[in-house]
This record gives C-alpha cells, sequence and structure tokens, in this order.
C-alpha cells in the first residue's frame, strides 16, 4: 500500500474540568504520519497525549479539532477501523473462559467468517507461542500470558493495523523479547504496527521511527538513527595500536602502528535523548508559567 497507515492532521482534544468551563487540552495540534508496513514508537510521559491520540485513531473519542485517517479514511467511520487490531495497555478478560474460547469469541465480534474462524484461531494461537496454553482458563494465565492471549485476539480477524498500548507492561525480560520478536514477525508479514511504550530500550531495538510527545505536543519525529546521532562530534575506531600509543593524536596513529579503522558518529541511548528533550519541554513550559 502507498497511502499512509495513519495521518493526523492538526489534531487537537480538549476535555472539560470542573464545573466552570475549563478545559484540560490533551493533545494539542499534533500532526503525525504512520507509513505502511512500518513499526512507529509512541513516546512520551505520563500526560504526554499518547492514550488520547490513540484512542482518537481507534474512534473512541472524538477530536476537537482536525483530521485523524486510516489508510486514507476517517477513523469514526466504523469500516475504516475494520482494519486495526488494539491490544490496550491493562486488557480485561473474561476468566472463565480458555484462551482458545477467548480468541474465538473476538473473532466473532470481528465478523471473521464462521467458515474461517477456526483456522484463523489456530494460526494467531500458534502465532504468540500460546498453542500448549490454550484449553487452559485464562484466570491461571500469567501476566506475560494474558498480553500474548491478548495479542492473538488483536491479530485473529487479521488487521493491517495493530494499535499496542504497552504490550509488555509487567512482563519479564523473556516475555517482553518474545512479544518484541512477534510484532517483528508482524512487520515480515507486511503489517503496520503503532507501539506506545515506556521500555525505550526494546523501543530503539524495535521501530523504524518514532515521534516524542510532551504536553499534547509533538516534540521530535523521525529514525532513531537520526535523532540520537551526535552530528557535532566524531568517534575514532583504532585497532592494532599500543596502549603506549593510545594517548597520541590522529597524526599520529600511523607512527605508532596503529590502523584507523573507521569514523562514526557517537550516539546517545534513545534513554537519554527522550529524557533530554522531554527535561528541556518542561522547564520551558515552567519558565514560561514563572514568567506569565
Amino acid at each position: 500500500m502507498s497511502t499512509s497507515a495513519i495521518c493526523i492532521q492538526n489534531l487537537t482534544k480538549d476535555f472539560a474540568v470542573g464545573m466552570r468551563g475549563k478545559k484540560l487540552r490533551a493533545v494539542d495540534d499534533l500532526c503525525l504520519e504512520v507509513g505502511d508496513n512500518e513499526i512507529f514508537g509512541l513516546l512520551g510521559p505520563n500526560g504526554s497525549g499518547k492514550s488520547t491520540t490513540i484512542k482518537i485513531i481507534l474512534g473512541l473519542l472524538e477530536a476537537s479539532k482536525g483530521t485523524c485517517e486510516i489508510y486514507g479514511r476517517p477513523s469514526k467511520l466504523v469500516d475504516a477501523r475494520r482494519s486495526v487490531g488494539f491490544l490496550p495497555e491493562a486488557p480485561y478478560f473474561y476468566r472463565y473462559l480458555t484462551g482458545r474460547e477467548l480468541v474465538r469469541y473476538y473473532a466473532r465480534i470481528c465478523m471473521v467468517p464462521r467458515a474461517k474462524i477456526d483456522a484463523a484461531v489456530d494460526s494467531v494461537i500458534k502465532l504468540v507461542g500460546m498453542t500448549e496454553a490454550a484449553d487452559r482458563r485464562v484466570g491461571t494465565y500469567s501476566k506475560g500470558m494474558l498480553q500474548r492471549i491478548g495479542l492473538a485476539q488483536s491479530l485473529v480477524h487479521d488487521p493491517q493495523l495493530v494499535i499496542l498500548d504497552e504490550p509488555t507492561a509487567g512482563v519479564d525480560p523473556l516475555g517482553s523479547a518474545a512479544i518484541a520478536e512477534i510484532v517483528r514477525e508482524l512487520k515480515r508479514r507486511g503489517k503496520t504496527v503503532l507501539l506506545s511504550s515506556h521500555l525505550l530500550a526494546q523501543i530503539e531495538g524495535l521501530c523504524d521511527r518514532v515521534a516524542i510527545l510532551h504536553r499534547g505536543k509533538l516534540v521530535r519525529e523521525g529514525r532513531i538513527d537520526d535523532l540520537v546521532e551526535e552530528k557535532d562530534a566524531e568517534s575514532l575506531v583504532v585497532q592494532g595500536l599500543s596502549a603506549e600509543g593510545r594517548a597520541v593524536v590522529e597524526a599520529e596513529i600511523k607512527a605508532q602502528g596503529g590502523r584507523l579503522a573507521r569514523v562514526e558518529k557517537p550516539r546517545l541511548s534513545l534513554d537519554a535523548y527522550f529524557l533530554k528533550e522531554v527535561h528541556e519541554r518542561e522547564n520551558e513550559h515552567v519558565n514560561k508559567q514563572e514568567g506569565g
């Protein structure tokens, strides 16, 4: 598909607070585009507007201003959202159902043709690695297993766009790694994944592009390598240089018997870049409040 999976233009969402009509702006003139078949990370501290943005994409909230489209169609249309799968941050599932019954239940809600339900359910259960536990009751599942069966229900109708809100929250490192691999497999299958997470190290290893939100505004957006690269610095990687020659400047490397292997841009970690951007915006906000 050449059409963007998600196209958000000048999106604003205000909530009424209290009895006097005061408004809280959760999303502020947001413009964002998620390409087809990419893994896109939505980052931001609590209260940055991530969940509100996701709810508008899903049609659970109506924007105060602006537009949101899914593959070229307004997201408020039910037909536009038929191509979307969603796993919320803290899903609640019927504990007395087995995992297979739960996924089958959602397949029927998502109007998977009756003749295809069994194959669809088996396929996604296998994809998320829950085949052995599929006939156990959901109430016996660990947190990691709940997230996996939640992924299965979000995929059972074969959506083109999958939205995951904190999919590894409370999951141990092994479970997190397994979920990350499922996300990569979705991309290999041509799906688009919008991923909201606080686990920045995982985002860094998964996403093609990220956007950082702060107080409802877009702070930065782009490829991770472009964002975290320190453009005003270079590092020299030297091979074969003696310990005594390590303090010698580049011009002396050859004389010391070393070899300049490559010149590369040093990188900040995504965690460091994220915190730097958020702290800068928070300081700007505080200074503006104090000045006003």
